[in-house]
């Protein structure tokens, strides 16, 4: 029933290259799905988004779905998703992205997701996080819990656009801050965001999540922009 209300809000076509979709496929035809530039990182042992954060935050396991390139499929999505309301496109990617975790050795230790927040300027314009929306897709195919409040913003970070690394580690090291430590505390943690480029956001956070005690941090990240 859902699915066919959507179908009705939403042309049921292939966000990429138009076509109309079976009754098995969703947002993606097959054939662009298949062209997505998937990373498969979640396979990689100290893979590069294991080295973003070597010696910055001590992370189990951390991943990228996939490779974010300019005027590709992903960031058309990623601009839906953002900036034109389309919710259901980014659950459907963190299906996407809980469906790689589930080839992983390691996503069975996983206890729950917590999705970076959104400032709240941007969260009263957008009406949604969507890094909470892509966390709902991941949880929901791994079957654990969405935790969408475990972490805060203390304050409005100034945007991230055009800093350096060292500029962005800055401009966020005190901005966010455990909301409840019990719901992390002896747990091991997923931490989920839509787009890695610096990592100074997810070191950040991971740092608060850590300060809950014994808590085991990964990270996933919906996609990769290397520099």
């Amino acid at each position: 029933m859902i699915r066919s209300l959507l179908h009705l809000l939403y042309p049921h076509i292939c966000e990429n290259c138009g076509h109309d979709l079976t009754g098995t496929e969703e947002v993606l035809c097959i054939s662009c799905m298949r062209k997505m530039p998937v990373t498969s990182f979640q396979l990689i042992a100290n893979n590069p988004i294991e080295q973003v954060f070597w010696g910055r935050v001590p992370v189990q396991h951390a991943m990228a779905g996939y490779y974010f390139t300019r005027d590709g499929c992903l960031q058309q999505l990623i601009h839906q998703f953002k900036y034109k309301g389309r919710k259901d496109i980014a659950v459907y990617l963190g299906r996407q992205l809980g469906l790689q975790l589930r080839q992983s050795s390691w996503w069975q230790n996983i206890s729950s997701v917590i999705p970076v927040p959104l400032n709240k300027m941007k969260l009263r314009h957008r009406g949604y996080n969507q890094a909470a929306m892509l966390a709902n897709g991941i949880a929901e195919t791994l079957g654990c819990n969405v935790v969408e409040d475990g972490l805060t913003r203390k304050a409005n970070a100034i945007t991230q656009t055009h800093k350096t690394r060292l500029e962005r580690w800055e401009n966020v090291a005190e901005v966010f801050r455990l909301n409840n430590q019990e719901k992390v505390k002896n747990s091991h943690v997923l931490l989920v965001d839509d787009v890695l480029t610096t990592g100074a956001t997810l070191e950040a956070c991971g740092h608060a999540l850590l300060d809950a005690g014994d808590v085991q941090l990964s990270i996933c990240s919906l996609a990769y922009a290397s520099r």
